[in-house]
Order: C-alpha cells, then sequence, then structure tokens
C-alpha cells in the first residue's frame, strides 16, 4: 500500500508543477479576467480571498480530471459545500483504495518578505477525532490512504490597480489588470506543511506554517515527530486537560504542542524549527 501512496503523492506533486502555465498569461497573470453578461460585459473579479479560491477550483477541474483519466482513478467531489476533502480520487480497479485532496489557496504577505497568509489544513472536529465518523466528510477519515494538499500561492495586485466598479466590453480585454500574479503550486501531505496552531478564528481548524520556503519544502513543525504525533496531537487539541504550569496542582486545556510532548513524556527538542524571525521590507 505504501508504493501505491508513495507513487500517487509523486505523480500529484508533478501535476502540480504544470499549473502555473495553466492558469497564467505572459508567465504570471491570471488569466482569468473578470465575468461576462449575454451583453458581453466584462465585470471585474473581487479581490476577495473565497471568490479567487472557487474560481480558481473551476478553472482548474478539468485538469484534475485529466489527472484523474491518466492515472486510473475517478474523482468524487465533496457532496456539500463544507464538507472535506474538495477532491477524493478513488481508484478504478480497487476503490478501497482512495486519496483526498484540499485545494487550498492564499497569498503572500505584502510587508513581509518570504511569508504567506497561511493555510486551514482542515477541521480537527469530529470528522477528525472520530476516523469512522461520516459527519461533514465524503468518507471516513480512516478511509483515505493519505491526505493531501493542492495548494496554491500568488501575489494580490495592489488595490490602486482595480476597479471593482469598472465595466468593460470585450474590446477592453487586454487592458484588465489580473487580480493575482506570480502563482505557486505545490503538492503535499498536510501534516507536514501543519503547525501547532489553530487556522482561523475560534473554529477548530488546523493551521500551517507560513514561510513559503518551509511549505514548498514540507518542512512543518512535525516533521521530525511524525504523521502519528500530529494525529494525537490534533485529536486532543484544545480537549486533552494537561498540568497548569503557572498554577500548581491545576490542569488546563491542551493549547501546545510542546505541552502535548511534555505530557506525553516525548522530547521537545523534536518539534521542528521553523519559520524564522520576520523582517520588515526596507
Amino acid at each position: 500500500m505504501s508504493k501505491i501512496k508513495n507513487e500517487f503523492i509523486l505523480k500529484l506533486k508533478e501535476f502540480s508543477k504544470t499549473l502555473t502555465e495553466y492558469v497564467s498569461v505572459n508567465s504570471k497573470e491570471w488569466s482569468i479576467k473578470g465575468f461576462i453578461d449575454t451583453d458581453k460585459n466584462i465585470y471585474t473579479i473581487s479581490s476577495d480571498s473565497k471568490i479567487i479560491s472557487k474560481i480558481l477550483e473551476i478553472q482548474l477541474f478539468p485538469k484534475f480530471k485529466e489527472f484523474a483519466t491518466d492515472n486510473g482513478y475517478e474523482i468524487v467531489l465533496a457532496e456539500k459545500q463544507n464538507w472535506y476533502p474538495d477532491l477524493s480520487f478513488v481508484k478504478k480497479d480497487d476503490p478501497s483504495i482512495n486519496f483526498a485532496v484540499d485545494i487550498k489557496t492564499t497569498y503572500r504577505l505584502d510587508n513581509y518578505s518570504g511569508f504567506c497568509n497561511g493555510f486551514t489544513l482542515g477541521s480537527h472536529g469530529k470528522y477528525f477525532r472520530d476516523r469512522t465518523s461520516s459527519k461533514n466528510i465524503q468518507f471516513p477519515y480512516a478511509e483515505y490512504k493519505a491526505h493531501l494538499v493542492l495548494g496554491i500561492l500568488y501575489t494580490r495586485a495592489k488595490s490602486t490597480d482595480i476597479d471593482e466598479t469598472e465595466i468593460l466590453k470585450i474590446s477592453e480585454l487586454d487592458t484588465i489588470s489580473s487580480v493575482i500574479t506570480d502563482f505557486d503550486f505545490f503538492a503535499e501531505e498536510k501534516w507536514k506543511i501543519s503547525s501547532d496552531k489553530g487556522g482561523s478564528g475560534n473554529t477548530a481548524n488546523i493551521g500551517s506554517i507560513n514561510y513559503i520556503d518551509d511549505i514548498l519544502k514540507g518542512n512543518g513543525v512535525f516533521k521530525k515527530l511524525g504523521e502519528q504525533v500530529f494525529d494525537e496531537y490534533w485529536i486532543n487539541q484544545g480537549v486533552l486537560q494537561v498540568p497548569d504550569p503557572k498554577l500548581k496542582g491545576q490542569y488546563k486545556k491542551l493549547t501546545k504542542l510542546s505541552e502535548f510532548l511534555e505530557f506525553k513524556g516525548i522530547n521537545t527538542e523534536l518539534i521542528n524549527k521553523v519559520e524564522p524571525k520576520r523582517k520588515n521590507k526596507k
């Protein structure tokens, strides 16, 4: 099984490298310029990251189908919008073999060199803790042979270059600035780019590291600890009670990887050191 898993991951990594050219013009600008109506008016795309993410997903779907067909898989889409994962790749000659692929997008930060806004890597709630659960997931978590991210990094256009109120004609298409540029696509197992922090607000989402070089190298905080520790930590994050170092004899909810490792008797020096100190651009 490890051979099939490794082969799929390798092919997905190679596939991801072909996608920049597919979605770009002039080697860097996004080929999607706006929405068109029946009167052939073009409406500029909003810079809203959720809109950008959904359009990219639609644009890339034919390539995902091509990849699946070429490698003997079928794609099963998430039945509902908030279900995990975006794409399930199911092997045609053995439906018990499937891979979870989530499409994740984020932008490079303007004020820091080498950092991005980070990704949310899925929930660590019900279906993550109960690996046989069918709640908000296409197939039970344990049935997937690997959980992967197809990641998209991009640079946002300056706000002064985009007028979201502007309506243009087809003849003016070449004058429209792309809302995003400079794509980097990658594929990686999600545990390899995970941090030990939540991904968004107060929801039960796993957060990624956000130093781009480490993301592209799969150099997350669990790299030296392995996937099993990643699973155990996020299953217990916010649930397990651990000793409170500030209050002798008291306990608190687990919130840090170092606390979990100390509780388990694992050397905290195995936490992979990532993300160098941020420096403001000069």
